[in-house]
């Protein structure tokens, strides 16, 4: 039987929180009470819809498919002055880095809620107000009246929601340079390894340890020359470089030497889209690193990429995803730019205060 773990970063739901209950018209009744008065309850307010940031998700998949998500009504209110319970909310649990968007905005809407923190509540819609029994509009000169208040509708929101991945560094390159290789050396994360392009069909994240220092690494599938236009993957994972700190720009030193690519002309091309895509992501920290340096017979081989690379003011590290050759290094280069990025942002926060 064969068993699927799509990744499903797009989804379109609607919800709907609950109306409030009815208020009660009731008129009281005992045998030794004449003319108790009006005591019905009011109604119970309705339940609310609650996205809640969960960081043990990293996918939508679990509500593809789910076309609608009601929260419970309120109950009516009942005699004796007794009030109608609340109804129970709809809490619907969703990815850290998840955008909410009101779907009938337009592209380029800024979110309803950018759910970034583990536990983040956002309620997206309110439950409806319960309506009042009679008991509360009774008056010296009204003293039984015979009317009470219906409860307030709930709220109906068609949403579109997309997820961007939360990491600290993301994994770029070609398809094939490695990059589930070197996230499975680095961290416990077991994405799908093999011999041929676009073996990661989805985006992977791991947590590296490095003792007290932890991070989160994101493999973004292999992305192509014309991929921002929509060729091979597309577009649809450059999204999740986004929210990263840091960028590991991965070189293929086995296409190098097996098919006699140009590296610097396929690091210019990454570039390229990344630039289209988004032109702030050219100004984030950027790691380039040779991978694959097991499949090169003489490291001086490597020598005039590096030295190209280096005019540019770009330090290349050479690294195996296979053996761990110069993986400690590249761990070590990873948390100094994370720690510099971070520093970097903090400063400007406190400038914006």
């Amino acid at each position: 039987m064969k068993t699927s773990h799509a990744f499903v970063d797009e989804v379109d739901l609607t919800v709907a929180s609950g109306a409030g209950g009815n208020g009660c018209v009731h008129m009281h009744r005992a045998k030794f009470v004449p003319r108790g008065g009006p005591d019905g309850g009011d109604g119970g307010r309705g339940g609310d819809v609650v996205l809640i940031a969960d960081r043990n998700l990293n996918t939508l998949l679990h509500l593809r498919g789910r076309r609608e998500l009601r929260a419970e009504r309120g109950r009516d209110g009942g005699p004796q002055r007794k009030d109608g319970p609340a109804g129970d909310s709809c809490e619907i649990r969703l990815p850290v880095g998840t955008l909410v968007f009101d779907a009938a905005d337009g592209e380029g809407a800024e979110p309803l809620a950018d759910l970034s923190d583990d536990g983040e509540r956002f309620v997206v819609a309110r439950g409806g107000r319960g309506g009042w029994g009679n008991a509360h509009f009774a008056t010296p000169t009204r003293q039984a009246p015979d009317f009470a208040l219906p409860g307030k509708p709930g709220e109906t929101l068609a949403l579109r929601l997309s997820l961007k991945l939360m990491a600290d560094v993301g994994l770029v390159g070609f398809p094939n340079a490695g990059k589930s290789t070197l996230i499975s050396r680095i961290s416990a994360a077991k994405p799908r390894v093999a011999a041929y392009p676009f073996t990661t069909l989805v985006p992977s994240l791991g947590v590296v340890d490095l003792g007290e220092r932890r991070f989160v690494v994101a493999d973004i599938p292999g992305l192509i020359e014309g991929a921002s236009d929509g060729a091979g993957l597309g577009d649809r994972f450059l999204r999740h470089i986004e929210r990263t700190r840091v960028l590991v720009h991965l070189l293929d030193a086995g296409a190098m030497v097996m098919e006699e690519r140009d590296l610097v002309a396929d690091y210019d091309a990454i570039r390229r889209e990344l630039g289209r895509y988004r032109p702030e992501l050219l100004d984030r920290p950027e790691i380039v690193v040779i991978n694959k340096s097991d499949t090169v017979s003489d490291a001086q081989a490597l020598a005039p990429v590096r030295k190209a690379l280096g005019e540019r003011g770009r330090e290349v590290l050479v690294v195996s995803g296979a053996t761990g050759e110069g993986v400690p290094d590249l761990l070590e280069r990873m948390w100094e730019e994370l720690e510099r990025a971070r520093a970097a942002a903090e400063a400007r926060a406190a400038e914006a205060t």
